[in-house]
């Protein structure tokens, strides 16, 4: 049942849902048409590590994955993209064109990629192959820093080893063939002096060679391995994603604020509610009814009258049933209709309640007890003249010549009258109690239309006199406190409210709709009123079949 409510709710609301939806959607749709799209070209990198650090145990895996981090976070440095700014002339600080730079690592590899975003897709492709190939220019010249110093020195002492040797040769080929002893020692000086320089020279260019394969087998470069294309299809916006997406949240907005509404929402909707909160039974259930409601005076007309087969008579004879079986043990003769609050159509149902009941052969007078606002003489298109306060200025003897008889058979109605400047005082008075007792006596059925409860006392007046209360709900209109009040104002007058009749149901409360449809069908056929083609065999069928539930629902109702 839950399930079914819940359905029911969102069936209801359906249009906020959908109207939720297809706003959403369309925002959506045209922010993303009117976005300037956006390029993305990306560049696949390899990083080659260093030989020196090739090992093969956990440490060489750290070190890879720390390695390839720090490669992500120093491709976008500010020397980096500076670089390529000036590169490519471009005007944009660096720190904007950081952002539009996506470098991640691909999960356990060697393998980066450089993502670039721009609305030139040319542009895009260019940045994304030259910011790898600055920051491998930057990081070679950074690491060979690491070694400069080393090498300039031993570059030096090579180059003064190189300079002693060749002073000591000049020496040497000056000298040439020897004369003398003196000569002799000093050629076997410089002979051996060039030998050391030469012994020293040699092992200087082993050190400077061994610093230079250091500096080769410690420093890690950069491959790439797929150069960045220009794109030809946008990144951002994606409209047709934006637009699916947008749709989907704007469901649900509608969906929770259909739930939301219907959480706040303290109005009568269903049955249950009513007899939960006033343990007190569902009697009737009229529909809505609209159009086709109004006389050749503009004022409204009867239902009951106008179109007898209609579902919502059916409906109104079913209340009419019910309120006798509530009378078995306790008889009604005399009954008020009234309501919580105005426009609740308590005046419509009092006076459609009347014709049926007078229809099942019941004598039944109609009296008009709403000294503010009367309305019973404009449903039976009477006068006003003569009524209910102008006969309780009257000789109890003249009491019975009041009621005016209407074109239904077996229905009087008694007007209100003038109105008196003292309602509440008038409708409590013994005089009235007098006069009702006298009506009870001559009708079958006294019904009486009554202000609301809730602004004025007239009906809380009226409920102490009367031997039922017929309590009438705008459905999804009144609220659940004004009804709480006007049963708590009956029970401390000793007033008998023997059933609620929910007024006004639309589709889908209750399941009262499917009644009506089911109605239409079972009578008309493919829930279509009779038209002039069908032949006149099917009309008389129609007529006569009409005629029989009538006299069976009078033969059921006498016999109650």
């Amino acid at each position: 049942m839950e399930l079914k409510q819940y359905a029911s709710i969102l069936w209801r609301w359906m249009w906020l849902i959908l109207l939720g939806t297809m706003t959403a959607a369309a925002a959506a749709y045209i922010t993303s048409e009117l976005t300037w799209p956006v390029y993305a070209a990306s560049t696949t990198l390899l990083i080659n590590q260093a030989p020196s650090d090739k090992t093969t145990d956990y440490t060489a895996i750290l070190t890879s994955e720390r390695l390839a981090r720090t490669y992500v976070e120093m491709l976008t440095t500010r020397p980096v993209l500076e670089e390529a700014i000036q590169t490519l002339r471009l005007s944009i600080p660096s720190d904007d064109l950081a952002k539009t730079i996506k470098v991640t690592a691909v999960r356990d590899t060697q393998l980066i990629t450089v993502q670039v975003e721009n609305a030139d897709p040319g542009l895009a492709a260019q940045l994304a192959n030259l910011i790898p190939e600055v920051f491998t220019r930057q990081n070679e010249a950074l690491q060979a820093s690491r070694y400069a110093a080393t090498k300039a020195s031993l570059s030096q002492q090579l180059d003064a080893l190189n300079q002693q040797i060749l002073q000591a040769q000049a020496g040497i080929n000056a000298i040439g063939a020897p004369n003398s002893a003196t000569q002799q020692a000093e050629l076997g000086r410089l002979q051996s002096e060039i030998s050391q320089l030469r012994t020293s020279y040699t092992t200087l260019l082993q050190s400077y060679e061994n610093v230079r394969l250091a500096e080769a087998q410690s420093t890690s470069n950069i491959l790439v391995v797929e150069p960045a294309r220009v794109p030809t299809a946008p990144v951002r916006p994606k409209t047709a994603q934006n637009t699916l997406l947008a749709a989907v949240v704007g469901m649900m907005l509608g969906v929770g604020l259909v739930f939301l509404i219907e959480y706040l929402d303290d109005s009568i909707r269903s049955p249950e509610q009513i007899t939960s909160l006033l343990r007190v039974p569902v009697i009737g259930v009229i529909a809505r009814m609209n159009g086709g409601s109004h006389n050749e005076n503009g004022n409204r007309s009867l239902i009951a009258v106008k179109q007898p087969r209609s579902p919502v008579v059916e409906a109104f004879r079913a209340l009419r049933t019910n309120i006798q079986f509530t009378s078995v043990d306790r008889p009604v003769r005399s009954l008020l209709v009234t309501s919580a609050v105005p426009v609740e159509g308590k005046s419509t149902v009092a006076a459609n309640l009347a014709v049926v009941m007078a229809q099942a052969g019941l004598r039944v007078l109609l009296v008009d007890c709403d000294l503010r606002r009367p309305s019973v003489h404009k449903l039976f298109d009477q006068t006003n003249r003569v009524g209910l306060t102008d006969m309780m200025l009257q000789a109890s003897a003249q009491w019975d010549s009041a009621a005016q008889p209407t074109q239904t058979a077996n229905l009087s109605i008694l007007s209100s009258g003038s109105l008196p400047p003292n309602p509440a005082e008038l409708l409590g008075s013994e005089r009235l109690r007098q006069l009702l007792d006298r009506l009870r006596s001559s009708y079958d059925m006294v019904i009486i239309d009554s202000p609301p409860m809730l602004p004025i006392t007239d009906a809380t007046v009226l409920a102490r006199v009367v031997d039922g209360v017929l309590l009438i709900v705008d459905t999804g209109a009144t609220r659940v406190g004004a009804v709480l009040q006007s049963k708590e104002m009956l029970e401390r007058v000793g007033g008998r409210l023997i059933g609620v009749v929910m007024n006004k149901v639309v589709k889908g409360v209750g399941g009262y709709s499917n009644y009506y449809h089911y109605y239409d069908q079972y009578y008309y056929g493919d829930g279509k009123r009779p038209s002039s083609a069908r032949s006149k065999n099917g009309r008389q069928k129609m007529a006569e079949a009409g005629k029989a539930q009538a006299e069976e629902t009078a033969a059921g109702s006498e016999r109650v």
